[in-house]
């Protein structure tokens, strides 16, 4: 049984293009990975300085409550 050398050029020419375009679909998903997760840690980033500035306000707050002398006394109860 011989095997035809034009035959095998082909199906090697074949799976050289099936590779090619499966590595540059990689290439793709891994761009729109990349793009996802850097836009995740901006988010992240924003996310955690946004959460430092509410606790700074919430501190604030409460000092500011602890510390405030009452206007008015409080009524008597029945």
């Amino acid at each position: 049984m011989s095997s035809d050398p034009m035959t095998n050029d082909k199906d090697l020419e074949a799976r050289v293009t099936d590779l090619e375009a499966h590595v540059a679909h990689q290439d793709s998903v891994i761009d729109d990975l990349n793009d996802m997760t850097a836009k995740q840690w901006k988010l992240i980033d924003d996310l955690e300085r946004r959460m430092g500035d509410l606790k700074s306000r919430v501190a604030d707050v409460e000092d500011n409550s602890q510390s405030a002398p009452s206007g008015d006394p409080l009524p008597p109860h029945h």
